[in-house]
């Protein structure tokens, strides 16, 4: 049997495993709800199991610790997922899979998938954020990631409010940063309907448009990457790419040259995939 690449999504409601091959292909993929580690672990390594593995990538929700010299590297650290917090996820894969492990966070693994396979594929950097459930984000140049001490948190930046804007924010750190205000929660608290309930003409669209230009607006003067793109749920409505392009231009006042628009703030080239498809790459170059 060939040996194949494993790839973990760690997700604060799921975890989507697969394994795929070097060409980043997807044999198979499965879906388990994240309740409790001996719960969840045990259907992730039972599903692994059924394959022979040559290595494994995990991009997981966190924070976590990815630094390689520290003693928590591996580990979810103060994850409001309560069960979870202080977790040795690589060490309990590393019990029953002797082989490399990619450790990262689950946006990083999303950033590196349409690093590899879409919207900035033969490009030399991106930065990656998911407006979801929360908003995070990763940034890669020159096929590493940036970060230092600890990954980014940038969904967790400060925005200038709309000035028409009263909610409170729903971040329990920072109630009205990027997170607190665009989120899908946010979205959800603001309105009392969840985003795909919500008429495209709905005001609230101006509004997170207004947020998600400021983060793009914010990475283009701190990062000037070669594409911003924005993936999760509220980005799958359609209609808020264009929003966004007008909200940045106001913003950025021709200060800055950038790309055309339509090609430097996108959406995912992959869809669903780039999580997936990440993790399995990452998973290749653990090897080398």
């Amino acid at each position: 049997m060939e040996k194949l690449l494993g790839s973990i999504e760690a997700g604060g409601t799921k975890f989507v495993c697969g394994v795929g091959t070097d060409d980043l292909e997807i044999i198979e993929r499965v879906s388990f709800p994240t309740t409790t580690p001996d719960e969840t672990m045990a259907l992730v390594i039972d599903f692994f199991k059924k394959y022979k593995l040559k290595a494994i990538g995990i991009g997981s929700f966190g924070p976590i610790d990815i630094y390689p010299t520290s003693p928590t590297y591996g580990h979810i650290t103060s994850t409001p997922k309560l069960a979870w917090q202080n977790y040795d996820f690589v060490g309990e894969m590393k019990k029953h899979f002797d082989i490399p492990i990619a450790w990262t966070t689950d946006v990083n693994a999303a950033a590196y998938g349409e690093y590899v396979a879409g919207s900035a594929e033969d490009l030399n950097s991106c930065v990656y954020y998911t407006i979801g459930t929360g908003v995070g984000a990763g940034a890669i140049q020159a096929d590493h990631f940036i970060e230092g001490f600890s990954h980014p948190e940038m969904g967790h930046m400060v925005i200038r409010r709309h000035s028409e804007d009263t909610f409170e924010g729903n971040c329990p750190f920072h109630s009205d940063c990027l997170e607190g205000l665009a989120a899908g929660p946010a979205l959800e608290k603001r309105t009392g309907e969840k985003g795909q309930n919500l008429s495209e003409e709905d005001s609230v669209w101006d509004l997170e448009a207004y947020y998600i230009a400021q983060a793009a607006y914010n990475t283009t003067l701190m990062l000037a990457p070669d594409v911003i793109i924005f993936g999760g749920g509220v980005m799958k409505q359609r209609h808020m790419l264009a929003k966004v392009h007008q909200e940045f231009e106001k913003l950025v006042n021709g200060y800055v040259k950038t790309p055309p628009l339509e090609e430097y703030i996108v959406t995912p080239t992959l869809e669903d995939d780039p999580g997936t498809i990440g993790c399995l790459a990452l998973a290749k170059k653990a090897i080398k």
